[in-house]
């Protein structure tokens, strides 16, 4: 019997853009829909009805942009995620503007290079310094190529207006819209409410033991910041119990960890552990932005915000115990896996947790989950929580990324696609040639997805999108008096669904091309979709052309930079766990700072390995090594914890040869060679001392240095 025939599965690379399509579906945020029809629309109606056509086109480029960045976040950090892209738009627009009236020609190519190299370097900061990098390229692009009768600092002017308008919404908008509601304090009760008893409990019963458990250390344990020599007895705390929780956008995203901690206790000892610890990650990523990133210089946070701070500082406790707990692998009692939400319950409602179980303390991990459930029954009563610090990269580290090899590889990507684009239009006939270098502009920034993938989603979305817009100009424009109407009804429309295209690329592209065709039109480019998508379709080979060239920021150089982070963050947070004298709150944070940067890298490959050839086969390979670093930062987590119950100290010798190994394998990664030829440790689990916690062997280290090598032995065979 002849055995069934099957197709060889298309390669990812080419199908890429269609497996986007399962996540189009999902709830409509209307609050940004709202923002979005408000957006464009009237800041441009009111420029046609006021006679001034063109500030209005420009006005509506600077709101149409905001909405381009107005992704869900808190009120404050969406302040910066707008604010700052719409500093350097205007930065662009008002150097393009002013490189415009030189009369430079063809030579403007080059001139628009120079820009490139700026903000391919201020790109690769972070996420909002990419926006804003981009941001400043196209908007540099577009003032040097629209003509505008009005001088070039009055066009930077009119596009913050544009961008003003819709950050305003943005932050006024809740206070009308019932989002904003009357907070309980967190660990208050309300009003007229009976006092609390002093009973040596948390106010709303919770009920945690602090016996002293049954395990035996070969030492004293390591001192904890929340430790308490004395009997715990809580009372009323109205100075802190009384503060508010904070703006309910925030108080969300706190409540979405402890959401995460309870999926993630629940998976203990299950193949769906490592899955909820990722969730985990991303969850305290979101919070953590929303509480402590792109904040406005000098914000002194309020005391609601202090309070979430706090909180989230309490999660960051229970994250440490729960990946203990899940290196232990013993499965926890349905009613233990319930504390995390009821926690996440307090956060949103502002009321007492109740009573909250706690593991039986039998293991390190137990143990140390006790006396985390202790922290946040004080906190959540209302004590302030051991402070944690900044997670993030630093002045320095910032500065090290712009002139490091990824800034530079980067800025030069983006110099030589925008310069060649920009050579290349100007060579074409007609005199608005910016829409190919900006095309090249948005279409080289690496955020979007695989290269082919964002070529064939751009093109296939300005060919709907400028179908779409002949489609209206045929519908509309033969209307009595609507020459200036039927474009600014098509941009409010398309601005509206600007929250819902950002799901997909294609999408995305198709609504954005009608909405900037529209104020093209108004500028007075008419009659010129077929051009446009001709000049979008040049841009897609030029970007192509850029992206096949070896040392230009490609996917191999966006892989090694965020693998040899990663690596970093993990051998920081290994040294400091090995230190006997190494502060509770810098182990934390370092921890935090390995998840994240390990993060960025699983992103990084999952993305590259949907590359063309040749680099997506070969960049696939790196996620067991990314694998391998994950399990290396749950090892050495559990390793600090049972350090903290007093387990004996790793040998010297044994932890300078894990930092060695690490440390050569960040720069083998960084520069893309094999890591050095190391005497590492080769120690059985049998052999390590046998602390007398549990009666456990300490496998910790054991497990570190397994994951040491097979990432090491993955990075030499690639």
């Amino acid at each position: 019997m002849r055995a069934p025939h099957t197709r060889p599965a298309p390669p990812r690379w080419l199908t890429h853009p269609l497996h986007g399509a399962c996540g189009l579906r999902g709830p409509v945020p209307w609050a940004a829909v709202v923002r979005g029809a408000l957006g464009v629309g009237p800041v441009l109606a009111v420029g046609v009805a006021a006679g001034h056509t063109s500030a209005g086109v420009t006005a509506g480029l600077g709101a149409m942009f905001a909405h381009i960045n107005d992704r869900p976040a808190t009120r404050a950090t969406r302040l910066v995620r707008i604010g700052l892209p719409a500093l350097a738009g205007a930065t662009g627009l008002l150097t393009g503007a002013w490189l415009g009236t030189l009369g430079l020609g063809t030579w403007i190519a080059l001139a628009l290079a120079a820009v490139g190299l700026v903000s391919g370097a201020i790109s690769a900061i972070g996420p909002v310094c990419s926006s804003a990098g981009v941001q400043l390229m196209v908007a540099c692009v577009v003032g040097a190529g629209m003509p505008a009768p009005e001088p070039p600092p009055a066009r930077a002017g009119l596009l913050l207006v544009g961008a003003t308008w819709v950050l305003a919404m943005a932050w006024l908008l809740p206070l009308f819209n019932g989002s904003v509601l009357p907070q309980l304090p967190l660990g208050g009760a309300p009003a007229g409410a009976l006092p609390a008893p002093v009973d040596g409990r948390p106010r709303g019963g919770s009920r945690i033991s602090t016996t002293a458990s049954a395990l035996r250390s070969s030492g004293p344990p390591r001192a904890l910041p929340f430790d308490r020599r004395a009997p715990l007895r809580l009372t009323r705390r109205g100075s802190r119990g009384g503060a508010q929780a904070g703006p309910p956008d925030e108080r969300e995203a706190v409540a979405a960890v402890y959401d995460a901690l309870a999926e993630l206790m629940a998976a203990v000892g299950t193949e769906r552990g490592q899955a909820a610890r990722r969730r985990l990650t991303a969850a305290y990523d979101a919070a953590y932005e929303a509480l402590y990133a792109h904040r406005i210089p000098l914000h002194r946070p309020d005391a609601g915000q202090r309070r979430l701070r706090d909180l989230l500082a309490v999660a960051g406790a229970l994250s440490e115990t729960a990946v203990t707990l899940l290196w232990e692998g013993e499965p926890l009692p349905t009613r233990v896996t319930r504390t995390p939400a009821l926690l996440a319950r307090a956060v949103r409602t502002g009321r007492p947790p109740g009573p909250l179980p706690a593991p039986a303390p039998h293991t390190a991990g137990g143990l140390a989950a006790h006396r985390a459930v202790l922290l946040a029954a004080r906190v959540f009563d209302g004590e302030p929580a051991p402070a944690v610090g900044a997670v993030g990269p630093g002045p320095r580290q910032r500065l090290r990324r712009v002139l490091g090899p990824a800034g530079r590889e980067y800025a030069a990507r983006v110099a030589l696609s925008v310069g060649v684009a920009t050579a290349l239009a100007r060579s074409l006939p007609g005199d608005h040639w910016y829409w190919l270098p900006a095309t090249a502009a948005f279409l080289v920034k690496p955020d979007m997805g695989p290269l082919v993938s964002r070529a064939v989603s751009r093109a296939f979305g300005t060919a709907v999108g400028v179908a779409v817009f002949g489609a209206s100009a045929a519908l509309l424009g033969a209307l009595p008096g609507a020459d200036e109407v039927w474009p600014v009804a098509v941009a409010a429309v398309c601005s509206a669904l600007i929250p819902v295209s950002v799901r997909h690329f294609a999408l995305q592209t198709a609504v954005l091309t009608p909405l900037l065709l529209s104020l093209v039109y108004l500028g007075g480019d008419r009659g010129a979709e077929s051009a446009r998508l001709v000049d979008t379709l040049l841009a897609c080979a030029v970007v192509l052309a850029a992206g096949a060239l070896p040392g230009l920021g490609g996917p191999r150089a966006q892989v090694s930079v965020r693998l040899s982070l990663a690596v970093r963050a993990t051998r920081d947070h290994l040294d400091r766990v090995l230190a006997a004298d190494a502060p509770y709150a810098v182990r934390l944070r370092l921890r935090r700072e390995a998840y994240r940067a390990l993060a960025d890298a699983r992103r990084a490959v999952e993305v590259a390995s949907a590359e063309h050839p040749p680099f997506g086969r070969d960049l696939a390979a790196w996620a067991p090594v990314v694998g391998a670093l994950e399990e290396i930062v749950d090892a050495a987590t559990a390793c600090g914890v049972r350090l903290d119950h007093g387990a004996p100290p790793p040998d010297a010798a044994l932890a300078d040869r894990l930092r060695a190994g690490l440390s050569d394998l960040a720069d083998a990664v960084a520069t893309r060679r094999p890591p050095a030829d190391l005497p590492l440790p080769t120690v059985a689990p049998a052999a390590l001392p046998q602390p007398p916690l549990g009666g456990a062997p300490c496998a910790t280290l054991a497990d570190v240095t397994a994951g040491l090598h097979r990432a090491r032995h993955l990075a030499g065979s690639r």
